[in-house]
């Protein structure tokens, strides 16, 4: 019988183990095989092999992030990308309509401004924030609402709790990705949500070392994406599942460390002159919904910053940092900043950035878990 705990920490270490440690293994191997023996599955789905995502170290993932995010049944991915694509192909087909927030990851945004036109499905953008201007978006295929729990990269949180009762009201699926909350910041099937997405890549493993992804839900909808994730071939190699498998046993107290070092440094750039705008849920103000930002025990490693400058000033800077490395991605140990308009919203035309306000001189700092004045310190040397 499957164990369950209530805490998550020790969901994360405990959740979804084999009831028997493997030659008394505490940490569950590596099962680099391809295929297994067959034992008699009348289905091709229950053969085991990696790319049916059924290989221990897929099974073991499975239960541990269905019982991180409160769901029936998890699916690992190959990367953050493979799960929305695979969950919005299952759910979407040729004359279908998407719902989505206007401000996405911006792989996101170019799944949907560059492919699905060709598959025949359609989509319109939403102000997340504004629930009365949603209706008049729908169409009758409307199938799908797409939003983020904390938006990429302008740390918005729009009103959560009114796409769930929209989407009930008017029989949509909803869809979150929860990358920059976490499990530990919050839960959004317990809130109503139909499925919950991940880049894995993120904070789930922590240590910028491998792309996975996940998706999150009901047995039926989990088994219906899985169908599709076959064709589509992104499955999760099993050493992937390894590195996924250690990094989550510390999801919370890396979180946790997360939340309060970048609310610290939040607190900091507010109070610096030649900060012109710093956007951080942690800090509250007029932008955030006190209704959805009261389901979120924290706000996550992520922030994001102009300077007085604009993006001369925004260069300088970066230059100028000797403890934060500029890189892409986020949701490592180390922290790492970005311009997002040269990284990871370059596909989007700078009419289209500027109008969802990404401007050249916005920097994305993902906070790290190292000694948080030493971040202080780096960052007000580089602002003088």
């Amino acid at each position: 019988m499957a164990r369950e705990f209530e805490n998550l920490d020790t969901k994360a270490i405990h959740a979804g183990e084999l009831e028997e440690n493997i030659e008394g293994a505490i940490t569950l191997p590596i099962f680099q095989s391809s295929t297994f023996l067959y034992s008699g599955q009348s289905r091709y789905e229950d053969l085991k092999y990696i790319r049916l995502n059924n290989t221990p170290n897929h099974i073991v993932l499975h239960g541990k992030l269905a019982a991180l995010e409160g769901g029936e049944a998890a699916l690992v991915t190959a990367s953050g990308m493979a799960a929305i694509t695979g969950t919005l192909l299952t759910l979407l087909s040729a004359g279908d309509h998407l719902l989505a927030q206007d401000c996405l990851y911006g792989g996101t945004h170019d799944l949907l401004t560059t492919d699905f036109d060709s598959w025949g499905i359609e989509y319109d953008f939403i102000d997340s924030s504004n629930p009365s201007s949603w209706e008049e978006k729908l169409k009758p295929r409307t199938k799908v609402i797409l939003v983020e729990g904390i938006s990429n990269p302008l740390m918005k949180i729009g009103d959560l709790l009114s796409v769930v009762e929209f989407a009930r009201e008017h029989g949509l699926v909803s869809l979150i990705d929860n990358t920059f909350a976490t499990p530990v910041n919050f839960n959004p099937l317990k809130h109503g949500f139909d499925l919950v997405l991940h880049s894995c890549t993120k904070y789930l493993n922590g240590h910028s070392d491998i792309v996975a992804g996940a998706v999150v839900g009901t047995r039926s909808h989990i088994r219906r994406i899985n169908r599709k994730l076959l064709h589509l071939g992104g499955s999760l190699d099993p050493h992937a599942c390894f590195l996924l498998h250690r990094g989550l046993k510390t999801l919370g107290v890396r979180v946790r460390q997360h939340n309060r070092n970048a609310l610290a440094v939040a607190r900091f750039l507010h109070d610096q002159p030649a900060v012109s705008v710093i956007n951080y849920p942690g800090l509250g103000g007029l932008t955030h919904n006190a209704r959805n930002l009261e389901l979120f025990r924290g706000f996550g490693g992520m922030l994001s910053f102009e300077l007085a400058g604009g993006a001369e000033a925004a260069r300088e800077f970066v230059s100028r940092l000797k403890l934060i490395q500029e890189a892409p991605s986020l949701g490592g140990v180390e922290t790492l900043i970005t311009r997002p308009a040269t990284t990871s919203h370059s596909g989007l035309s700078e009419e289209d950035r500027l109008e969802l306000g990404i401007g050249d001189g916005l920097l994305r700092l993902t906070v790290g878990i190292e000694g948080v004045q030493d971040l202080i310190d780096d960052i007000s040397q580089a602002l003088c």
